[in-house]
């Protein structure tokens, strides 16, 4: 699945919720999510996987409502025009 596909079924799925909710609180499911994560990193969970998918689905949904494609936001690193590290 490509990053736009997985995007739009999210889209299609919590589209018009996720609008309605906008981006301040969506952004602090988004990092309740990184930080359920991040346990589940330093506890070295098996859940850990789902957890990606968690934070991956919550990206999703800010950029939707902010109307950015992540595909072609992704654009940034597979151009060749970035490099060396921030």
């Amino acid at each position: 699945m490509q990053i736009r596909e997985f995007q739009e079924l999210i889209r299609c799925k919590y589209g018009s919720r996720d609008r309605q909710r906008g981006t301040a609180a969506t952004f602090m499911w988004f990092i309740e999510e990184v930080g359920e994560l991040a346990t589940a990193l330093g506890a070295n969970d098996k859940n850990k996987a789902e957890e990606f998918a968690d934070v991956l689905a919550w990206l999703c949904t800010l950029a939707n409502i902010n109307d950015i494609d992540l595909q072609d936001a992704c654009r940034k690193y597979t151009s060749g025009e970035v490099s060396g590290f921030k």
